[in-house]
């Protein structure tokens, strides 16, 4: 069925250490092919970016935006521009509830749509081979490309630090091991020729020597359609690895297909290695051959609330409750709303938050499948321990996050967490591991951010204080220099005093 010199072998056992094999749920999305929603009425572009960073909208209130148009940018490349979805009408600027779980509002570009689908600007496919690194790379960055696996790191920024650095391998990750989601799965079976050309672009633009895509040995048909695709493109191969959570996770990944362990509080990029994702690759495509901006993405909407999980094309901005009416709505009520993957994913406070460029997932979850558990003492069973990837020991981080030793935790590895839910699935005892360490994590992050003000605050005092005694040393000899140089005047004679004779 393969072609296994392009394909490699598969490997027979575990390349990491830790990892499980959670309930898949895959089977509610996994044969639906890619559709795309209809067009909805309005969309809502948030200018607060998942750094941090605001951008600074181009356009005016009632201003005419075509779809592609280019209506919001940052001050620099990492932050990510921002092109209008869709043909229509600024309507305006306003607060809207982003998909932080607390409900925050930011600040928010509102588009009125008109039916009308069609690009602004057609532009003419090249030959995108044609094109110098540096081009693809500018290409990328104009087009607001980002890490669509869920990071959102804009990709034109790592493939320039990546071809800076030497890098000779890129991964390509097409694991998707998280339950639920099926998007990826879907899109290495329908647009493997996009794909494998994205990934070229980007072996071109960093100048390294072989791109490998890894694949999840459990999509066979993935695997056969990347294989074909790939079949003459000869610094790409194709390499199947074990259907292992948390096989995504960069890191593990890595050492699954090279063999080869990122140093601690080091990026892939000290050993020679990129990853990026399927979706990611197929994004470049569209942004190196047609120059068009990543203005919609595939998602899966799945979960047991959902009339019809489905993968579908969603234009960024959208509302999830567009985006589920556009796969039948409800069937129930949802107990929970989530972005992303149950494992690592982001519970939502509203259905009215809008789709951004880092949502892969959407899932509309009954109760039956987030019915709480009672949680009970720790019984030191040690499961948690077999499940962490990472090697750590989430009972002793648990127990010292409990009663607030947040550097105890630290010193069991917190920093190293990669808060992937392998040692909560596991817990006999239900403990929320997982909630302990967010928590603790939370503290340290405030605890460093109060030293750091504080420093800061101390900083600027003391060059304060430098800066007065500096101008009042600099006054005083500025005066005492124009006291030497300034002609002594020549006092007269006092006339003496006469005493009267007796």
């Amino acid at each position: 069925m393969f072609s296994f010199d392009k394909l490699g072998f598969s490997l027979s056992r575990k390349p990491f250490s830790g990892g499980i094999h959670p309930t898949g749920y895959k089977e509610l999305s996994q044969h639906s092919s890619i559709t795309t929603m209809p067009h909805p009425k309005q969309v809502f572009l948030g200018l607060q970016q998942r750094n941090g960073s605001m951008l600074h909208t181009i356009v005016n209130e009632g201003e005419t935006v075509y779809k592609g148009q280019l209506v919001a940018k940052g001050a620099s490349d990492m932050s990510v521009p921002l092109h209008s979805p869709v043909n229509g009408v600024v309507r305006e600027i306003k607060p809207h509830v982003t998909a932080h779980p607390s409900g925050l509002k930011g600040a928010t570009l509102v588009i009125d749509a008109n039916d009308d689908p069609r690009w602004g600007i057609p532009h003419e496919p090249c030959n995108p081979f044609e094109l110098s690194p540096e081009t693809i790379i500018r290409r990328v960055l104009a087009a607001g490309v980002v890490g669509l696996g869920g990071a959102g790191f804009p990709t034109g920024i790592k493939l320039r630090l990546a071809a800076q650095n030497g890098v000779h391998t890129l991964v390509i990750n097409g694991g998707e091991c998280e339950p639920y989601l099926t998007c990826d799965d879907r899109l290495m079976r329908e647009y493997a020729p996009e794909i494998v050309t994205g990934v070229e672009l980007m072996v071109k633009a960093i100048g390294c020597k072989q791109a490998i895509i890894a694949i999840e040995d459990n999509k066979p048909a993935a695997l056969a359609a990347l294989t074909s695709a790939c079949s003459e493109a000869e610094q790409v191969s194709i390499q199947s690895v074990p259907s292992l959570y948390p096989m995504g996770s960069e890191r593990h990944l890595i050492k699954a297909v090279t063999g080869k362990a990122v140093p601690a509080g080091q990026l892939s990029t000290s050993i020679g290695v990129l990853v990026h994702n399927v979706a990611t690759a197929r994004a470049v495509f569209h942004a190196v051959r047609y120059q068009r901006p990543l203005i919609e993405r595939v998602i899966t909407v799945s979960g047991g609330a959902v009339e019809q999980p489905a993968n579908i094309v969603v234009p960024i901005g959208a509302l999830v409750s567009q985006v589920l009416a556009a796969c039948g709505g409800l069937k129930m009520e949802a107990a929970r709303l989530v972005a992303g993957g149950p494992m690592m994913g982001q519970a939502l406070p509203s259905p009215f938050v809008p789709i951004d460029k880092s949502i892969g997932g959407l899932l509309a979850l009954s109760e039956e499948e987030v019915r709480p558990k009672q949680s009970h003492e720790c019984v030191r069973c040690g499961r948690c321990v077999n499940a962490c990837p990472m090697g750590l020991m989430p009972f002793q981080m648990s127990a010292h996050s409990r009663v607030s030793d947040f550097e105890g935790a630290k010193e069991f590895g917190l920093d190293h967490c990669l808060l992937c839910g392998a040692c909560s699935y596991v817990c006999p005892s239900n403990i929320p591991l997982v909630q302990y360490f967010q928590h603790a994590r939370g503290a340290l992050n405030a605890q460093r951010a109060m030293t750091n003000k504080s420093g800061q605050a101390r900083q600027l005092t003391e060059a304060r204080q430098l800066r007065l005694a500096k101008e009042a040393a600099e006054k005083k000899a500025a005066k005492a220099a124009k006291a030497a140089k300034s002609p002594r005047r020549k006092r007269a004679p006092r006339a003496s005093k006469t005493t009267g004779e007796s």
